[in-house]
């Protein structure tokens, strides 16, 4: 069951707004073309993308990972769930109500802060782009946490915990965006207008299904966007779509939403949306695995 009438109540209650049920007009042809992955989880059609040796030859981090997977190795600073820590230290907003978003934050400031913070060895291999993990194709959408976790077991791998997407993220200077302290629209996938949602297009048909995605749809391949890499190599892990992961948290829901996606949101590599059930699947949510 997909919780996506519980979201539209959700979203209305943040005063955003959401789509009614289209009108009787002849539906307008599709920007896109798209194919059934699995059942009911949806990608954009295109040529097939790079295969993974070929990229793991240019990029040369993959260590002693399999294909297409990085190695991540270090130390992961600990601090409570989130990012309100380094919140304290932005010298720039955006904007603070939600979804708030920093434009700056102070180096000199978190580097105090963060010499201070207990760390924990991390050592795991990752997908260095969101699932199907392969350059120059897009991200599948439209599948909630436990098919995330099916499919990734189902290739000899596991969802990532959000420890380990927060550290493959942020690296060991424990950076806000995976590329520094400074929020970059063109660096990763954010800020794109709000398109408003129609509820009653998911659990109908798969053609009304694919009409809203296709209404909705403003992300871009993977690896599109060279500047939205980690200091460890992953790509994409800010904005374009979210990610889940599971928690580590042994209370709540086992499923965890990161990085945000290619909206006006947070998209930093330590907040997280914990607000969703693992049963939830929706036109932006994706994933990516880890070993």
């Amino acid at each position: 069951m997909r919780s996506n009438q519980a979201l539209a109540l959700a979203l209305v209650s943040f005063g955003i707004a959401v789509a009614a049920t289209g009108g009787a007009d002849e539906p307008k042809p599709l920007r896109y073309e798209w194919r059934e992955v699995g059942t009911n989880h949806w990608q954009i059609k295109t040529a097939a993308g790079e295969t993974p040796e070929t990229t793991d030859a240019a990029e040369g981090n993959r260590g002693t990972c399999p294909p297409g997977m990085v190695q991540i190795k270090g130390k992961l600073a600990l601090t409570a769930i989130g990012d309100e820590l380094q919140k304290s230290i932005c010298s720039k907003w955006i904007n603070k109500e939600f979804p708030e978003r920093c434009a700056s934050f102070d180096k000199e400031k978190w580097a105090a802060l963060r010499a201070k913070l207990p760390t924990k060895e991390m050592a795991f291999c990752i997908d260095r782009f969101e699932y199907p993990n392969r350059k120059n194709e897009y991200p599948i959408v439209y599948v909630s946490w436990f098919e995330s976790k099916k499919i990734c077991e189902a290739d000899g791998k596991r969802l990532c915990t959000e420890e380990e997407w927060t550290f493959a993220c942020e690296g060991e200077d424990a950076l806000p965006y995976p590329y520094g302290f400074d929020r970059d629209k063109d660096a990763c996938l954010v800020d794109k207008s709000w398109r408003w949602f129609d509820a009653s297009a998911y659990g109908k048909s798969k053609d009304a299904i694919t009409r809203e995605l296709d209404k909705l749809w403003q992300g871009v391949p993977s690896g599109s966007l060279s500047k939205c890499k980690s200091p460890f190599g992953v790509y994409d892990m800010t904005g374009n779509v979210d990610e889940y992961t599971k928690s580590m948290s042994p209370t709540g829901s086992p499923a965890i939403l990161k990085g945000g996606y290619w909206g006006p949101v947070r998209t930093r590599c330590r907040p997280s949306t914990r607000a969703h059930g693992p049963e939830h699947a929706f036109y932006q949510q994706g994933f990516r695995c880890c070993k």
